[in-house]
């Protein structure tokens, strides 16, 4: 675990300016996204405050499964049920939200599969690394440092599933 010092803590007031201020630079850069594709679980929260403000109706979630703890995560990442049907994202206009391009590699996973079905997609992320293998469309700020989420701040709940990493 790694200290206080060591992390950039994201309060909800921040939370709230970073989404806006995203919205903001997609709308500027002229890009309206037909629907958004939050990447399931850290991308949930932007992703719904995000399609708010750029008054998009069509949300819709990826699953994706990496990190298995702080810093350490499966050889790849993998998609998990349920599976969203992106066949009906053909020719549409997706802006892709999770919270942080790390490794990138999620997102570039997602924007692979994306792609694929002949989207046009782009990314948008609250946080970027220097290290990431892909660079978001849009991104609030970058850190090499870990992240604390409001979100996620918190352990789960006593008698929750706890095999989850927050």
């Amino acid at each position: 675990m790694t200290n206080d010092a060591a992390r950039e803590i994201l309060t909800w007031a921040d939370f709230g300016e970073a989404s806006r201020r995203l919205a903001e630079q997609v709308v500027a850069d002229g890009f309206r996204p037909d629907v958004v594709v939050a990447i399931a679980r850290g991308g949930l929260v932007p992703g719904g405050a995000i399609a708010y403000a750029l008054g998009t109706k069509g949300v819709g979630t990826m699953n994706i499964e990496f990190y298995t703890d702080i810093g350490r995560t499966l050889d790849d990442p993998r998609v998990l049920p349920p599976l969203m049907d992106t066949s009906d994202l053909t020719g549409s206009r997706v802006l892709v939200v999770d919270d942080v391009a790390d490794s990138g590699r999620t997102l570039e996973l997602v924007m692979r599969m994306l792609d694929g079905h002949g989207a046009d997609a782009r990314a948008a992320v609250l946080y970027t690394k220097p290290r990431s293998v892909i660079r978001p469309a849009y991104s609030w700020r970058e850190t090499d440092r870990w992240i604390t989420f409001p979100w996620s701040a918190e352990p789960p709940v006593e008698g929750a599933n706890t095999d989850v990493v927050a």
